[in-house]
């Protein structure tokens, strides 16, 4: 049995569901370990180099993106609902925190800030997981991330254009990112030849690996950390970095230890927003991510479960001098090709990238920052999902918008506020859609079937019978009162009863209870006596405790029914005793029709 088939079997409880990890072990067997130890140890042949690029687009030391490669993967993995997810710095995160606190002109201080950060993302993610608001992620719209990469990749290639340049980086602290890449551009400096010649040769040597991979069917083949190596054993040999070539510069050959992060109340003040928005982000890259790796794997995943996971690797990684992460695409696409079956392969991974950190950091020092830079703008390039971005585009103008507002609020705003944008887009396009009701007009036909009326059918003037869809609540209070004016207005004079049917209408609260029982007060006034089916239990709780039921009389009120019956025959049928003066459609229909049956 495989261990998606067992968890299927044997639902998860107690310990074994808020640490997935260990239910794993249950089912876990030699051939599971195999897949696991090969998978997690190709996918840290990426993370080392990945980790230490992503350090470098913040603006931090490579170590501590190497650190957060370590503890928040092996944190993450633990916890992670899905089991291919690889959590750690990644390449969106980055870029939104260079945009919080890449700034600070102190290299000590925006280490100090971005470790702040992964605290502030951590509490607020956990704060979302504790409130179960995972499942609300659903309403944020897709097009956020695909606007969200769309901007950022071209960000991205800009801020490494600098490096790739051989350029000085130029701008105030407080300039916008755009001015300050002007500035870095026209005032940075010559361009430094040996330096391109570096960025260029490592892009060319990742793509022809690439073709190499594909060609010999190598799927495990680490064409970055090859790249990696090869550039910083050919600085070391020919001294490059003596003529004028940026190199990373030391890595301590230490794991990152227990440090309190430094708490300034002005700082988390300053961030608060920043930490916001990308602790969304955080938790839209990460569950898209698992969200994708499922619908091949056929897992079944707990959104709550993975913010869970997403907050507490970000809080517990900020006291390891770790940078803010969130789930990898790269590494979690590479994690389920190379046939992981738990999460314990992330734990695998992060071993193995703090034994390359042991082991190899004294060599990590010679690696150039434009071959870094190289291979970020390939990755920036595949981060562009060119056919979800027209997909997204082409499909509606809702879709389109927010894809729009969120690219280009990367650019004329900030990085991690164009995220907010694209929620606040979300959510301001999707209640108005929740907040629009339906009315139907229903008459009884000849042969005694209740139908939906259409123009020109013929219906009873002293019966009349209508049905409401949709959300029942405050959102859809304009809606809710337009469809009770406009059944108000098909009332005549010879009208004696209306029945509504709310089979279709849902989750009532406070407005549109109160909007329904106005209604009864005025139908009562005029003489007509309201008769309501389909009621189901949670609205017929909700009519007796806000007093409606009493208002319409409980004789009046038909509940939804488990049968063929259904609570619209039953209330028509009701309705037509209540008429004491038929019209002449009534008097032609009680001479020998059919009984009632409902058709929708």
């Amino acid at each position: 049995m495989t261990p998606t088939t067992a968890a299927r079997a044997r639902p998860a409880s107690g310990i074994f569901r808020w640490i997935p990890a260990l239910d794993s072990l249950r089912t876990y067997g030699r051939g599971a370990a195999q897949a696991d130890l090969l998978a997690g140890l190709s996918v840290a042949a990426v993370a080392v180099p990945q980790a230490m690029a992503y350090a470098m687009i913040a603006g931090l030391p490579a170590e501590y993106g190497l650190y957060t490669a370590i503890v928040m993967t092996a944190v993450g993995a633990v916890l992670d609902s899905s089991r291919q997810l690889i959590n750690g710095p990644t390449n969106a995160i980055s870029i939104a925190l260079l945009s919080a606190v890449g700034g600070i002109a102190s290299p000590d201080e925006r280490v100090q800030a971005a470790v702040l950060m992964a605290l502030l993302i951590g509490s607020i993610q956990l704060v979302i997981s504790f409130a179960r608001l995972g499942d609300l992620t659903r309403y944020i719209s897709h097009s956020v991330i695909v606007g969200f990469t769309a901007g950022a990749s071209l960000l991205l290639v800009l801020d490494q254009m600098k490096n790739l340049l051989g350029l000085k980086q130029m701008g105030d602290v407080h300039d916008h990112f755009l001015y300050r890449f002007w500035l870095s551009m026209t005032q940075g400096g010559r361009i430094h030849p040996l330096t391109v010649e570096i960025g260029l040769a490592s892009i060319a040597l990742v793509l022809a690996l690439r073709w190499v991979k594909r060609k010999l069917d190598w799927p495990l083949l680490p064409e970055f950390l090859v790249v990696v190596i090869v550039m910083a054993a050919a600085t070391a040999a020919w001294g490059w970095d003596q003529q004028g070539v940026k190199v990373v510069g030391d890595i301590p050959a230490k794991l990152p230890s227990f440090q309190l992060p430094h708490l300034d109340a002005v700082k988390i003040q300053d961030m608060a927003s920043s930490a916001l928005a990308i602790a969304l982000l955080g938790l839209l890259e990460a569950i898209s991510m698992a969200k994708a790796i499922a619908a091949v794997t056929r897992q079944k995943l707990d959104l709550n479960q993975q913010c869970l996971s997403e907050g507490v690797a970000n809080f517990t990684g900020s006291f390891f001098q770790c940078m803010p992460g969130s789930g990898s695409l790269t590494r979690s696409a590479i994690n389920q090709q190379a046939g992981a079956q738990t999460q314990w392969s992330g734990v695998v991974s992060a071993a193995a990238v703090a034994l390359i950190m042991l082991a190899f950091a004294p060599y990590a020092r010679f690696i150039p920052r434009s071959a870094l830079a190289g291979l970020l703008m390939l990755t920036a390039a595949r981060m562009v999902n060119f056919h979800d971005l027209r997909f997204h585009w082409r499909t509606s103008n809702f879709d389109a918008a927010i894809v729009a507002a969120t690219a280009i609020g990367a650019f004329a705003i900030s990085i991690e506020f164009c995220v907010l944008i694209g929620v606040f887009l979300s959510f301001m396009l999707a209640v108005p859609r929740t907040g629009q009701m339906h009315l139907t007009e229903f008459f009884v036909a000849h042969d005694g079937r209740i139908l939906e009326r259409l123009r020109d059918d013929e219906v009873c003037d002293c019966l009349r019978i209508f049905g409401l869809e949709g959300e029942m609540y405050f959102g859809s209070g304009v809606s809710l009162e337009q469809h009770l004016e406009t059944i108000e207005d098909k009332v005549g004079p010879e009208t004696q009863v209306v029945v509504l049917r709310l089979k279709r209408a849902r989750n009532p609260d406070a407005v549109g209870v109160s909007l329904l029982a106005h209604f009864v007060e005025r139908m009562k006034a005029r003489g007509v006596q309201l008769v309501v089916c389909g009621v189901r239990h949670g609205m017929f709780v909700c009519f007796e405790k806000s007093g409606v039921i009493d208002e319409i009389g409980r004789d009046n009120v038909f509940l939804e029914q488990p049968v063929r019956q259904t609570s619209t025959m039953l209330a028509v049928e009701h309705a037509q005793r209540l008429v004491r003066r038929p019209c002449a459609i009534c008097r032609a229909r009680k001479g020998g029709a059919p009984a009632l049956y409902y058709q929708i």
